[in-house]
């Protein structure tokens, strides 16, 4: 071995570039945030192939003083923090200082600055050029504001020039990363151009309407087509932004962009907290789709937990967990037939990508359990009873619902009223707009499992003691985690008594899982409280039950439903939670509307 020295500076900067700048995207996600944090509101961005030649970033932010200039390329040089205490109350998107040292090691750059406190009104220019590292300053034009321009990157370090992939892939890297920290930040216009050609123009949004509309352009109109608008308050929490329909998923987790205190991160313990919502209604191997702002207490959040500031920890992880679950699971239950139609009769009618709406408070949605069948007492009350078939009786309510449709005076249902059954599968029905088809088997799934879910939420969680009680062997952090959450399990309805260091032992489980494998299942749950503070294998485990149970006791295919059968089918899905999709996550009812079926048809061309 050899001695222990200290490394150069030139070399401690290029492997702290190892970490701050992995690509030409590194460098811009750096150099936006430090524009963002000077307080610009107007950023433009130059590149040229792909990054490699060249990479500019130019604002009108507050600009650095002729004398920190020099100091600005030092390392762990910053104006974000001055003392220890500092860290816990991070306010900035940057903060460490290394971002401008180590992308200088590895380029050609040049800094470019003027602030509005310059009395002369002159600018001044610094410039550092990789292995020298000596930052000379010289007075320069430019307006208030700073420019950034990093020319040759990676040009001394071949070795990671190599790395890169072809100028196509590194621009399209470049480009996500301006979207998402366009999402984070409305109020702040933004320019993209790539070998002089114009990307993206983003004017700064400040209405609602406006919001929507670059949500639109950064994620799609479909997005903003199918998402619902979430804005909830929690204990000194705040959650906003877009959810998909879980009609709209995606085959990859490539449109998920979630925001701690305007910073965009990946966090596992958020990831699960979105899915865990969804579980319900998502497609399997399906992903959500969702654009999420997080607002709590910069003391609440550790951000400097990676050099990148992808990662952050909260100080309480179960609470975070639980407000994000709730909030979506509220979110996803509240969408009606109503705000879907009203969606889909606003982009069609104005072209405008706009999503419904929920403001939630925590009100109870007033669907209420029923009996078993889809026709519940008041339904039969309202349409009649009705026969099978095709009879005398059958056209009497055929045409009595027909009268309701063209009735001025009478309101139409969103789903409106039954017109036909198809192939003893669909049931067609007409409202005001157009055609809804629904699948019956379905819709009547969904149904018959909320009732069977509310009548067990009902009367509480009947647990059943192990007529022999189960012995496992664990970890020692698993027999901790059992012996001080006990409690928790217990409201989960699983009793345990930690019987050695790497032993535990199982006296009681829900009734309901009965017969389902034990010992996994607690070994499940106990790594899920180890991992995210919480888990929901129980209820998971329990909802499966239910769904099976649910699909078996649907109406099946090739059942004959009357006039008023169907149209009972049509009311409770109106008042059920989740009904647009079933337990499985496939749609239960799709809509055309008259101006879709004659495009079809080509009347009026």
């Amino acid at each position: 071995m050899k001695r222990i020295t200290v490394l150069s500076q030139r070399l401690s900067n290029q492997i702290a570039a190892g970490e701050v700048v992995e690509r030409p995207a590194s460098v811009i996600k750096e150099l936006m945030e430090n524009s963002l944090d000077a307080g610009a509101d107007r950023l433009e961005i130059d590149v040229e192939q792909g990054g490699t030649k060249l990479l500019r970033v130019r604002d009108n932010g507050a600009g650095i003083h002729k004398q920190d200039l020099a100091l600005a390329l030092s390392r762990h040089a910053t104006s974000k923090i001055a003392e220890l205490s500092d860290l816990e109350n991070i306010r900035s998107l940057g903060f460490r200082g290394e971002a401008l040292a180590s992308i200088s090691s590895v380029s050609r750059l040049k800094l470019t600055s003027k602030t509005g406190e310059a009395g002369d009104g002159s600018a001044w220019r610094v410039a550092a050029e990789g292995q020298e590292m000596e930052a000379q300053v010289a007075p320069a034009a430019h307006p208030q504001g700073t420019t950034v321009e990093v020319r040759d990157l990676f040009f001394n370090t071949p070795a990671r020039k190599k790395f890169l992939k072809t100028e196509k892939t590194e621009f399209t890297r470049i480009d996500e990363i301006v979207k998402r920290i366009a999402l984070s930040r409305f109020d702040v216009q933004f320019t993209l151009n790539h070998n002089q050609r114009a990307i993206h123009k983003l004017l700064a949004a400040k209405t609602e309407q406006e919001q929507q509309r670059r949500v639109g352009l950064v994620c799609g109109p479909a997005f903003v087509e199918n998402s619902v608008f979430v804005d909830m308050d929690g204990p000194e929490l705040r959650l906003r932004g877009w959810v998909s329909l879980p009609t709209f998923s995606r085959s990859q987790a490539d449109l998920q962009y979630f925001y701690v205190n305007g910073r965009i991160i990946r966090d596992k313990l958020v990831t699960h907290a979105i899915r865990q919502a969804y579980r319900d209604v998502l497609f399997h191997g399906r992903h959500p789709a969702y654009v999420l702002y997080l607002e709590l207490a910069p003391g609440a959040v550790d951000v400097n937990v990676h050099p990148t500031k992808h990662e952050v920890r909260f100080r309480d992880s179960r609470l975070v967990h639980d407000f994000l679950f709730s909030s979506l699971h509220k979110a996803l239950a509240k969408i009606t037939p109503t705000d879907q139609l009203a969606a889909a009769d606003s982009n069609l009618h104005s072209g405008a990508a706009f999503g419904s709406s929920y403001a939630g408070s925590g009100a109870d949605f007033g669907g209420g359990a029923q009996s078993h069948l889809s026709l519940s007492e008041p339904t039969r009350q309202s349409y009649g009873t009705g026969s099978h078939g095709s009879g005398p009786a059958a056209i009497q309510q055929q045409l009595a619902a027909y009268a309701r449709l063209n009735a001025d005076d009478d309101e139409v249902p969103p789903l409106g009223y039954a017109i036909a059954q198809l192939h003893g599968i669909y049931i067609l029905a007409q409202n005001q707009e157009g055609l809804i088809v629904v699948d019956m088997h379905a819709a009547h799934e969904r149904i018959t499992y909320e009732r069977m879910k509310q009548a067990c939420q009902n009367e509480e969680l009947k647990m059943q003691p192990l007529l022999v009680p189960l012995s496992i062997a664990v970890s020692a952090a698993e027999a901790e985690c059992a012996e001080s959450q006990r409690q928790m399990l217990l409201q989960l309805g699983i009793e345990l008594e930690r019987a050695a260091t790497e032993s535990i032992i199982v006296r009681q489980i829900p009734s309901i899982l009965r017969d389902a494998d034990i010992e996994q299942l607690v070994r499940d749950v106990l790594s899920d409280v180890l991992e995210y503070g919480s888990s929901d294998r129980i209820q998971a485990h329990q909802d499966e039950l239910l769904s099976t149970m649910a699909c078996h006791g649907s109406v099946r295919a090739n059942r004959q439903l009357s006039i008023p059968e169907m149209n009972a089918l049509l009311r409770d899905m109106e008042a059920t939670e989740r009904s647009g999709q079933c337990n499985h996550g496939r749609p239960t009812w799709v809509y055309q509307s008259l101006d879709e079926l004659d495009k079809l048809f080509l009347r009026g061309q």
